[in-house]
Formats: structure tokens, C-alpha cells, sequence
């Protein structure tokens, strides 16, 4: 099954290869250079994560806790850097953080399975809705927050991962429709977390958290939609009796 699963994996990075190439063909070559190294980095944590939950499900759980002691100090790291301004704004972004990571801790703990699922869903809407946004988005939805968003790229990053969950649908024990709720709640606390960490950033004026992470903005710049969409599968695991 992992076989097959890291097959699909592989293809979707194919695909998403060639998305990137058709964005970045009539690019500057130093633009095109640094997207292909999100591409390439991207790749490499998604291997990281992928063998971290089927070969043992266990150093997930560690990962999970070092996401959050990392994301933590990023938001913690900027708030002191701009001298402890907006403080309110501060103590209410570090309640909702340390919420959603509570959630996606007790996440890392559950069923390989619907771990594993969870986490295609999450890495196939995050890869898809970057690439189609840039292919074909051209109306913003949030540009105040995240200039990059597009509505064409949350739709077809959605189509794309629910998709992909019934491909996928021998992970979930629960029946289809169950299912789609539990992808569609995925998706969209992905995107939410996504948009809260950008939230913050633009409260602060910053462009990223840190330079930590070769290509893209910092732990949580990159694992804000894994927090979110974690947080989301430890909430439906009850309330869907999963």
C-alpha cells in the first residue's frame, strides 16, 4: 500500500514539476532559481514526513513537537524584534497557535492511516493551489494578508486534494461521505492556518519568519496548513467517530 501511495506521491510531483517549469520558463533567472528551490526543498520535507509516518509512526510525533517549538520561537523571535508592539494582537495570535498545535500533536498520535491521509490531503492542496494560482489565477481574495492568493488557485487546489482523497479512500474507515467532510474540513483549515500565519506577518510588516528553510519563509511559513489541517483531523476524529 505505501508502495502504491508513494507512487501517486511521485506522480503528483511530476505534474507538479511540470507546472513549475511553465511558470518559470519566461522568468528571470534568479526568480525561476529560487522557485525551483522551493520546488526541490518542498520536496525533500515531504519525503521527510511521508517515510517519518509509514516507517515509524512514532518519529512523526517528535517531528510534530519540534514543528511547534519552532513555530512558536518564529512567532515569539518576530514579536521581540519589532519591540513588543501590538501586544494584545500578540497574546491573542499565541492563544490560537497553541490551540491548533494542542490539536495537531494529539493528531500525530492517531491511526498511521488517517494520519497519512490527512497528510496527503494537506500537502496536495498546498503544492496544487500554489501552482494553479500562478497557471491560472487572476482574481486575489486576500491581497491585504496574502498578495499571492488567488481564487483560481484555493479552487483548483481543492478540486485537486478532494479529489485525491477518494483515490485515497482506503486509509478512511468511514463511508464517502463522511469522507468529503473530513477532506473539505481539511482543505479549509489548511488554508485558514495559512491565512492567520500571514495575518500575523503582515501585522508585524515582515515578509517571513526566518531564512531557516531554504526557499520559503520559515517553519511556519511552511508547516502553517500541517498545524491547522492536523488540528482539524484531531476535532473530526470524535465528532466523525474515526
Amino acid at each position: 500500500m505505501e508502495q502504491l501511495i508513494y507512487s501517486i506521491i511521485l506522480s503528483y510531483f511530476i505534474l507538479g514539476g511540470i507546472g513549475f517549469y511553465l511558470i518559470n520558463r519566461k522568468k528571470e533567472r534568479e526568480v525561476a532559481r529560487k522557485s525551483y528551490t522551493k520546488f526541490g526543498v518542498y520536496f525533500i520535507i515531504i519525503n521527510i514526513l511521508f517515510f517519518s509516518i509509514t516507517i515509524r509512526a512514532v518519529v512523526f510525533s517528535y517531528l510534530a513537537i519540534l514543528i511547534v517549538a519552532v513555530g512558536s520561537f518564529e512567532l515569539n523571535r518576530l514579536f521581540i524584534s519589532v519591540k513588543f508592539r501590538h501586544a494584545l494582537f500578540f497574546v491573542a495570535a499565541l492563544l490560537v497557535y497553541f490551540i491548533l498545535s494542542a490539536g495537531f500533536i494529539v493528531f500525530s498520535l492517531a491511526d498511521r492511516n488517517l494520519i497519512l491521509l490527512t497528510f496527503l490531503i494537506l500537502s496536495i492542496f498546498d503544492a496544487f493551489s500554489q501552482i494553479t494560482g500562478q497557471l491560472f489565477g487572476k482574481t486575489k481574495i486576500m491581497p491585504g494578508i496574502s498578495p499571492n492568493k488567488t481564487l483560481g488557485g484555493v479552487v483548483g487546489g481543492a478540486i485537486i486534494s478532494l479529489a485525491s482523497a477518494f483515490l485515497l479512500k482506503n486509509l478512511f474507515p468511514g463511508s464517502n461521505f463522511e469522507l468529503f467532510l473530513f477532506a473539505f474540513g481539511t482543505v479549509f483549515f489548511a488554508f485558514a492556518g495559512d491565512i492567520l500565519a500571514s495575518l500575523y506577518k503582515r501585522k508585524y510588516q515582515v515578509k517571513d519568519y526566518s531564512n531557516w528553510i531554504p526557499g520559503h519563509g520559515g517553519f511556519l511559513d511552511r508547516f502553517d496548513s500541517l498545524i491547522a489541517g492536523g488540528a482539524w483531523a484531531a476535532l473530526a476524529m470524535p465528532v466523525l467517530g474515526i
